[in-house]
């Protein structure tokens, strides 16, 4: 979906079928508070985050000490992390026992900005679906690999100004050119060039797999395989559910993912000139091991995971949300994560993404999840001793 810190991998892509209202740009606050200021704290099972917090922390162990963590070594080194990771290393996992480590290692500190500590937390899932390897009557939408003609040019290499910006495209002649859209990609512009990874049944299902970024696909023949994001065509996002709102088509208020996947798959012969106005197309890859891979570069966790913005926050730091359910408003979702995974929609510094894991159950609370919530990070004490309030 964008360039990610670490490399392409699975969250890179998911952008949203319908995109929250942009806040105006804010700057990130960070107060140091107590446990006592958490709510639901000592209410959570703790130890159901421990396999999340344990990959992140065997991450930072393996990094040089005076490696920053997150922008602006919000975060501190990874020196920092040293003590606190190797007890973790060895922690017990019932829940006493893991919240009191916390607590003697951790001090939580309060995200906010412009003095408002709330913001919008969505979710997301790891589709899954049946595919084949070879195409067959049932088996006719195709799974691109990254095509080889699929360049990048970093254009900060060309002028100050423009630095940090980057733009696919390919070569035509002396010319670099923009690549192929999702249109003339459907038209079949990839077609016989072997890049076909594998072949799934729904075009449908095919689009929100791209939305989404990560998929778990059952095979014909047996076996499962993961894919994940290996590369965008380089073309505008454009989201499809606000095209539908607009038209009429789909309620403001039934605009879920659910909803908007019933309407095209209910009107499939306008479906595909809908999905054709999001120009923007992945190319995917197979994901071996556990997964799908967050931006961290570690297995995520469902139920734990949490996507940030890693313009502002760090990566790998244990977080404590509170927010309500997305199927029950009423009811709080309090809860430690672990932010391990960021994507193009999460942007802000109180803004987040709940992966909810695999299938159509995990679907059930990620496609209507658009809740108010707040979150506190979980930093190292030696961080949190030389930390100034940011503003």
């Amino acid at each position: 979906m964008f360039a990610c810190i670490l490399g392409s991998l699975t969250g890179c892509e998911r952008k949203p079928l319908i995109p929250p209202t942009p806040p105006p740009p804010l700057l990130l606050q960070l107060t140091p508070t107590t446990y006592g200021d958490l709510p639901g704290w000592t209410d959570d099972r703790v130890s159901e985050a421990l396999p999340a917090l344990t990959r992140s922390c065997n991450r930072v162990l393996r990094l040089e000490p005076a490696a920053p963590i997150g922008p602006r070594a919000v975060g501190g080194t990874a020196a920092d992390w040293r003590q606190p990771c190797t007890v973790m290393a060895n922690a017990a996992s019932d829940d006493t026992s893991l919240r009191t480590l916390l607590e003697s290692e951790f001090t939580p500190v309060q995200v906010s900005a412009g003095g408002n500590g709330e913001g919008i937390f969505t979710g997301y899932y790891e589709v899954e679906l049946d595919g084949a390897r070879a195409p067959s009557s049932r088996f006719q939408v195709p799974l691109y690999r990254r095509p080889a003609d699929l360049l990048s040019a970093n254009l900060g290499n060309f002028a100050n100004d423009l630095s940090g910006r980057t733009i696919f495209g390919r070569v035509d002649g002396d010319r670099f050119v923009p690549y192929a859209s999702r249109a003339e990609i459907d038209r079949g512009v990839l077609a016989g060039r072997g890049l076909e990874l594998l072949w799934v049944e729904d075009p449908v299902d095919a689009f929100i797999l791209q939305i989404q970024g990560s998929g778990r696909i059952r095979l014909a023949d047996g076996g499962v395989m993961r894919v994940g994001f290996a590369a965008a065509n380089g073309q505008p996002f454009f989201a499809i559910g606000r095209a539908l709102v607009d038209r009429g088509a789909v309620p403001k208020d039934k605009a879920s993912m659910q909803d908007i996947r019933a309407w095209l798959k209910a009107h499939p012969e306008e479906a595909r000139s809908i999905m054709q106005m999001n120009r923007r197309y992945i190319f995917f890859r197979e994901v071996a091991g556990d997964g799908p891979i967050g931006a961290e570069g570690v297995p995520l966790t469902a139920g734990r995971s949490l996507a940030v913005d890693t313009s502002l926050l760090p990566l790998g730091v244990p977080v404590w949300l509170d927010t309500s359910w997305p199927s029950d408003p009423g009811r709080p979702l309090r809860r430690l994560m672990v932010a391990q995974d960021t994507g193009a929609a999460i942007q802000g510094p109180v803004r987040g993404d709940f992966f909810w894991g695999t299938g159509e159950a995990a679907l059930a609370e990620a496609g209507r999840m658009k809740s108010a919530g707040r979150y506190w990070l979980l930093l190292p004490k030696s961080v949190v001793a030389r930390m100034k309030p940011t503003s």
